[in-house]
């Protein structure tokens, strides 16, 4: 093995090790809110500071390994992809961070129902973003494809959680403030599954040279 790929390995580490973080952020944030746990909720906030700083590494690394050995085909696909899913992931802890503040909040005040499909949210996109880095890293468009795929399921579970939170306020205003801090976190994992088909699309291109981004899902191509 050459000192290039120990670089490139090494790189590789650091991605994943930041992907954990990130998918730990997005499940403790919903266990914070359906617990009513505020230390938990604190703890998402602040581990944010080690996701900004793999995100600010991975980029200073992968700009130095670019200018310095000069990477051609594969290798130089891999490193510009990975400053892109950091990118993504970096965002993906902030909307962590987010679901932890509206937690934060919400449990100052009496629970509006119990949480039902935000979990079930939290579930699949918290799949997504496992499974999209793993199919980055193992160059299996088969997974990035299943992951694309799995965003329906996302928006599908918002759509019912705005809509019965819609009848909530409708039929008691006094409930409008705790319903709309609900209809952020369900929008926020939302996103957070929309960055993970964001990964799942650059694994595409990284595996094949094909952008797919605006274009038909995987299953409807010819």
């Amino acid at each position: 093995m050459t000192v290039f790929d120990d670089e490139l390995q090494h790189l590789k580490e650091k991605l994943l090790r930041m992907g954990s973080l990130v998918e730990d952020a997005v499940k403790n944030s919903i266990i914070a809110l359906v617990d009513r746990d505020n230390t938990l909720a604190q703890l998402v906030i602040e581990n944010d500071r080690q996701v900004n700083t793999l995100d600010v590494e991975i980029d200073e690394e992968s700009i130095r390994l670019i200018a310095l050995r000069q990477p051609m085909a594969t290798d130089l696909r891999f490193i510009t992809m990975a400053m892109k899913i950091t990118t993504d992931m970096e965002r993906v802890g902030d909307l962590a961070v987010n679901i932890a503040e509206r937690a934060l909040e919400l449990n100052t005040e009496p629970m509006l129902k119990p949480y039902i499909d935000i979990p079930k949210m939290r579930d699949i996109a918290q799949g997504m973003i496992r499974d999209a880095l793993n199919a980055f890293v193992k160059k299996d468009k088969k997974l990035a494809m299943d992951v694309i795929m799995r965003d329906d399921e996302v928006d599908d579970l918002k759509h019912d959680v705005l809509q019965e939170l819609a009848v909530f306020m409708a039929q008691d205003p006094t409930t409008v403030s705790r319903a709309m801090k609900i209809s952020f976190v369900a929008q926020y994992l939302e996103r957070i599954a929309d960055h993970a088909t964001n990964i799942a699309e650059m694994v595409i291109y990284f595996v094949d040279g094909k952008i797919i981004r605006h274009m038909a899902p995987p299953a409807e191509e010819k």
